[in-house]
């Protein structure tokens, strides 16, 4: 989508650093964290609601991504959330995953 600003940071047409990447998603830092760990995991492909996602491959990717966020930034044992913003109650309208943590403790 055009004005998507998830999109335009996909085409890489607004400079994010990437936490996790493959060929389905694309992970990245939220730009207001609400804990110490905040990275939200995005389809490269614009899908604006959950119930419009038809490729299994994403949610694959979605949890080798976070599974590897989450030992890579600690928070095994830790506690973190997990939350899907789709359908309407998000944002920006590309469905995405967050990844926040830890919970309850600030590092």
């Amino acid at each position: 989508m055009e004005d998507c600003v998830f999109c335009k940071i996909v085409r890489k047409e607004i400079p994010k650093e990437f936490r996790y990447e493959d060929d389905a998603i694309v992970a990245f830092d939220d730009i207001r964290p609400q804990a110490d760990i905040h990275v939200l995991f995005t389809p490269r492909k614009h899908i604006d609601a959950f119930e419009s996602l038809k490729d299994d491959k994403i949610l694959a990717s979605v949890r080798t991504g976070m599974q590897k966020v989450v030992r890579e930034t600690k928070l095994v044992g830790r506690g973190y959330k997990i939350l899907v913003f789709a359908g309407g109650a998000q944002i920006i309208d590309h469905l995405h995953f967050h990844l926040i943590g830890p919970i309850g403790l600030r590092v």
